[in-house]
């Protein structure tokens, strides 16, 4: 690097520097003449603020900080005013009482490489026509019973292609990486759902596939200075946006060819709906009235579904299959109503699940203990909202539900650490957005479309998997010295060490 090039970098890092540090200072100023009585909260940093404070496992640092400063704190993170909410009362005001004013959604930097109109519905403002058109599709049309029961022979047959990778494991003796297998089986149940296709024939596939997954939820989901500090949105320091770009790119030009195919198979005049999602999608876009759903908007949308619903459903089974191996007695206990509803050695059909309050729990318990997204989707203050315990959320600040930290409450639940899912037998708490102690798929305007088909896959792969195989620890590890740490990835809780475990067939 030249003298002329050094001075030059120089020159504007000295410029950021002396902004932020006038930016801190107005910052600070303004919010010391404000009225607003804002949460408690660890003291901030100049110019950084409170993000030294976050650490690699943030779910964990804001969990501990919460013990301190209470169920609500503001956090300063770079320039932007952060709320976190980490009790069942307080998620009920953001996500009940106040849903409406605290439903927008910060845009992340990345997301900008796509035109606003297409930031999709995890995005798109609530106010937005456009976003309550897609949420209305989702909710009447997309993933009502009749839609995922008209697929589900789909999903049985490729959940018999799991059983038989699984079975050629037990032959040979080899261990089964189970979150791979569930990342490939997760993959296809959506696709053939969405388009009746397999993504992925082999692992391998199914690899190439989750590269660019992961690619996508860092971008969205993993800290990057351009959201922290606003100056820096048009210079994307970390490359994350750039990142973002590529990885959608290549998602999107599968997409255009699996729409322009159906396309034309709907010209042929024998041709015979599959009663997936893409032909619903494609009804819609024909409509005399439908104004929005173009093929752009379709790419969209099958987009945020794909990210949302592959790598989160996938964790979340590796964690169900690693608690059961963990705690023998509650495995044996699944296993056993299991085996009385459906047969020894049968696979679960979606049907059956209704049958089984005993997997639902260990599914319930799961998600409490390793909720797939620890901190959802962060909110947006449309305007600043006076809470019940005479606090106040101020316009434009972001809130982060800490739902790892719920899960965790100790006024909530009794041994909040320990696995246990009797504790949900004879209740009716759910995961459906009515329960403020367990929202991992969140609550109000902005719960995840996709619960019902998310919740039919974990329930029909653990269902599955544990009762056609006993299962076994690879070099003779026992169950009480498996690693159960966790770490945080983009948006997503997984294992800190992958479950690998030895399949044992059953005979029946």
């Amino acid at each position: 690097m030249d003298a002329v090039t050094s001075n030059y970098y120089y020159y504007y890092a000295l410029v950021f520097l002396l902004t932020c540090i006038i930016i801190h200072v107005l910052t600070s100023l303004i919010n010391g003449r404000s009225n607003h009585k804002l949460p408690p909260g660890p003291y901030p940093r100049p110019i950084v603020g409170n993000l030294f404070q976050l650490g690699q496992n943030p779910h964990r640092s804001l969990s501990n900080l919460a013990k301190i400063h209470g169920p609500i704190m503001t956090l300063k993170l770079g320039q932007v005013t952060t709320i976190i909410i980490s009790s069942p009362e307080m998620a009920k005001e953001v996500l009940q009482t106040h849903d409406h004013s605290l439903s927008d959604r910060p845009i992340p930097q990345s997301l900008t490489v796509l035109d606003h109109a297409y930031y999709g519905i995890g995005f798109l403002p609530n106010s937005s026509p456009l976003w309550r058109y897609l949420r209305r599709i989702c909710n009447n049309q997309l993933f009502t019973n009749k839609a995922l029961d008209a697929s589900k022979f789909l999903r049985q047959k490729k959940l018999k292609e799991l059983l038989n990778d699984v079975y050629h494991s037990s032959q040979t003796g080899e261990a089964i990486d189970i979150g791979k297998a569930a990342f490939k089986t997760g993959i296809n149940f959506l696709s053939n759902t969405i388009f009746s296709i397999d993504f992925a024939q082999s692992i391998s596939d199914a690899g190439d596939y989750k590269d660019i997954v992961v690619s996508i939820l860092k971008a969205t989901g993993s800290p990057n200075l351009a959201d922290f500090f606003p100056l820096l949105r048009f210079i994307d320091p970390q490359g994350i946006k750039r990142s973002y770009g590529i990885c959608i790119r290549k998602l999107f030009v599968l997409f255009d060819k699996l729409i322009e195919e159906r396309l034309k198979m709907r010209e042929g005049v024998n041709y015979a709906t599959n009663n997936d999602m893409l032909d619903a999608l494609l009804d819609i876009s024909q409509e005399e009235d439908s104004k929005v759903m173009d093929k752009q908007q379709i790419k969209h949308l099958l987009h945020d579904l794909f990210v949302a619903g592959t790598d989160t459903t996938s964790y979340s089974l590796e964690w169900a299959m690693a608690e059961l191996i963990h705690n023998p007695d509650i495995m044996s206990k699944a296993k056993k109503e299991v085996e009385e509803a459906v047969g020894i050695g049968n696979p679960v059909t979606e049907s059956d699940i209704a049958t089984l309050p005993y997997l639902q729990a260990i599914i319930k318990e799961t998600l409490r203990l390793h909720p797939p997204a620890p901190l959802l989707l962060p909110r947006k203050a449309k305007v600043s909202v006076e809470l019940i315990n005479g606090y106040t959320i101020p316009k434009g600040a972001n809130i982060m539900i800490n739902v790892f930290a719920i899960g965790r409450h100790q006024e909530t639940w009794e041994n909040p650490t320990l696995f246990s899912p009797d504790r949900f037998m004879g209740t009716n708490v759910d995961v459906k957005g009515k329960d403020f102690q367990l929202t991992p798929f969140g609550s109000g305007r902005r719960i995840c479309p996709g619960l019902p088909l998310a919740m039919r896959m974990l329930h029909l792969m653990l269902g599955t998997l544990i009762n056609t195989f006993d299962w076994k620890l690879e070099n003779g590890m026992k169950p009480k010295e498996m690693n159960m740490e966790d770490v945080i990835g983009g948006n997503a809780l997984r294992k800190k060490d992958p479950l690998r475990v030895i399949p044992v067939k059953i005979i029946n």
